[in-house]
């Protein structure tokens, strides 16, 4: 049974810092397409990042240049670094997991098989 576990949230300031991890167990992180997804309340959930099995990073506008999407050296957790953060990037942060390498449309969440309970991040100004 595949579980995908996130760590690493919580409250900062903005402009503050905090790094999101994803352990996986019964699943392969190393090969897999994986994405982070936030969803704040009243709003739809929506792609942040994504990390193709070719390391190859895709960011939704509003996080470019702020955050960022890797695994570490073993390939066994997923981070997302996020920094210069704002109270826009309020939610609740989701770690999802495809059975493929490479998918269509890496920003999409139909596309991922595999979700974590997910883990709050609070910005506030």
């Amino acid at each position: 049974q595949v579980q995908l576990v996130e760590s690493g949230g919580g409250s900062v300031q903005a402009d503050g810092s905090l790094r999101l991890a994803c352990g996986a167990s019964g699943y392969t992180i190393s090969t897999r397409c994986m994405a982070w997804f936030r969803q704040a309340p009243g709003k739809e959930r929506e792609g942040v990042a994504a990390l193709n099995g070719d390391e190859i990073a895709t960011y939704v506008d509003s996080v470019k240049g702020r955050f960022t999407i890797s695994r570490d050296n073993a390939k066994t957790t997923l981070f997302l670094q996020m920094n210069s953060l704002k109270p826009a990037d309020t939610a609740m942060y989701y770690c999802a997991g495809s059975q493929w390498r490479l998918v269509p449309n890496p920003m999409d969440d139909h596309e991922y098989n595999y979700w974590g309970q997910g883990i709050q991040v609070t910005v506030s100004s």
